[in-house]
């Protein structure tokens, strides 16, 4: 949603005179660069626990943060008022961290000298209501929680009668609504509002002295119209869906095979493994794998992975990035060649490029870093039976859980929550309880196939990298020739 300018600058309770004083007392004492960061989220919960709401919340997040920068130091406070006296004190603290000379201005004539796009450019125009990624048809703040309360009885029940080895149903619906105002000392002016409505279902099943649970969420970028009984129905679905695998399933014999990853929520995978390592910060610092392979070849010519702020609705989409950066759609790999990290302002600046929207952080108490929206491989031209048919002997996953990356080295482990073996082409028995372990840039590398059913999954995907920040994911069925079961 995007409401009229003068309606944040109310919210705020700031003049467009008083941010240019803030940035200039910001400045005073030297730096590159200042931009404040205002927000106000509201946020309100529910959880339906054995057909009783037995948890409910809703509570209210304030502030200012003030970043200035000053060559390769960074200074950042916050307040938690927008009392100008507090606002001015936080701009002295910020630049008191950064203290410095400037080298910004340099560097962006330089660049300019150079040919390359100046980092410092200005976002010119205001924002435009007209191509709002997340307009809100209910909005949440107007909506009462006893209005809620029916969508998460009548889910419980749809779960319910789906399968008599339930137990016991888990209903939760969270909400956040977010006022965003962003200036910085280039005169860019940017203001949004960012609705987040996310509904999770966990049933625990159980049978033969045996239990087994499944979680399934859905998180868009939407108001209360969200809850539909359409969307009811298809979580009721999917939340029974191949229990009687997981019962069946069995811990397989382990080894180096192929493995066939699943459309959809096996793109955690592509998320973690590979997407953390072209986040620019990581490679400006020389510590993830990818840092010397721009321009270079890291897997087979059709595959191209890009990183999305501008699908309509996702949870991780956004009209502009915590930088007031506009987002965009952004090629990391094209023609299986490493074409784009992925930048926030510094980066940008540090490579003579422009910035591609990442600069993201947890909420106003944090500085921006370059980090992800929507994760996904492009599809290709193979059909998914096609790919499985091809297996002689491996394996099939789709959902994982749990894993670790080292973005230096670029070694991951994953562990999997259902799966199938493959023997001679046909998916046969269930799996459970095994890693897939492996090597980013080498598991790019050994990707052999890639299905045409990209599916980019609508769960309530986080990414956890010192702040939180909601993202999503997805990718085709791939099949990548040699990874690391570790089973039996």
């Amino acid at each position: 949603m995007i409401h009229p300018k003068q309606s944040y600058l109310d919210l705020f309770r700031v003049g467009e005179s008083q941010l240019d004083t803030l940035v200039a007392e910001a400045l005073r004492h030297g730096g590159d660069y200042c931009d404040l960061y205002f927000e106000n989220t509201t946020y309100g919960n529910l959880t339906l626990r054995d057909g009783i709401v037995n948890a409910a919340g809703r509570h209210i997040d304030y502030g200012v943060g003030i970043r200035v920068l000053c060559g390769e130091k960074t200074g950042y406070a916050y307040a938690e008022s927008t009392a100008m006296p507090d606002m001015l004190s936080c701009a002295r603290a910020a630049s008191a961290i950064a203290d410095g000379t400037s080298a910004f201005y340099e560097h962006s004539v330089r660049a300019e000298a150079n040919g390359s796009r100046m980092v410092g450019r200005r976002f010119r125009g205001e924002p435009n209501p007209a191509a709002d990624r997340y307009p809100a048809g209910s909005p949440w703040r107007e909506t009462e929680a006893s209005a809620l309360i029916p969508f998460l009885k009548k889910l419980e029940q749809a779960v319910q009668v789906r399968d008599n080895r339930i137990v016991k149903i888990i209903a939760m619906l969270a909400w956040q609504v977010t006022d965003v105002l962003m200036y910085n000392s280039l005169k860019e002016l940017k203001y949004e509002t960012r609705p987040m409505g996310t509904v999770s279902v966990t049933a625990i099943f159980q049978q033969g002295g045996k239990t087994e649970n499944k979680t399934v969420s859905r998180s868009f970028r939407a108001g209360a119209e969200m809850l539909t009984d359409r969307l009811l129905e298809e979580m009721a679905a999917e939340a029974v869906k191949g229990i009687d695998e997981r019962f069946a399933a069995r811990r397989p014999k382990g080894g180096r095979m192929p493995v066939v990853m699943g459309a959809g929520a096996s793109g955690i995978l592509l998320h973690e493994a590979m997407g953390h390592a072209f986040e620019a910060d990581f490679n400006r610092k020389g510590t993830s794998i990818f840092s010397d392979k721009m321009g270079q070849r890291i897997c087979a010519e059709g595959i191209r992975i890009i990183d999305d702020g501008t699908l309509k609705g996702n949870r991780g989409s956004l009209n502009y990035d915590d930088e007031g950066v506009p987002a965009q759609k952004t090629y990391m790999v094209e023609d299986g060649i490493l074409t784009s990290y992925l930048h926030d302002r510094i980066s940008a600046r540090h490579y003579g490029v422009s910035p591609t929207g990442n600069g993201r952080r947890e909420s106003f108490r944090y500085a921006p870093i370059p980090r992800m929206r929507s994760t996904y491989m492009e599809s290709g031209n193979a059909a998914p039976a096609d790919i499985i048919a091809s297996v002689p002997k491996g394996i099939y996953v789709d959902q994982f859980s749990n894993g670790q990356v080292k973005i230096g080295e670029g070694d991951f482990t994953f562990f999997v929550k259902s799966g199938f073996l493959i023997e001679n082409g046909r998916l046969t028995a269930p799996v459970k309880d095994i890693n897939i372990i492996g090597n980013g840039p080498e598991a790019l590398r050994d990707i052999v196939a890639v299905g045409d059913d990209l599916v980019i999954d609508p769960g309530a995907w986080t990414c956890g990298k010192e702040q939180s920040v909601p993202v999503s994911c997805g990718i085709p069925t791939v099949l990548v020739k040699n990874l690391t079961v570790g089973g039996e």
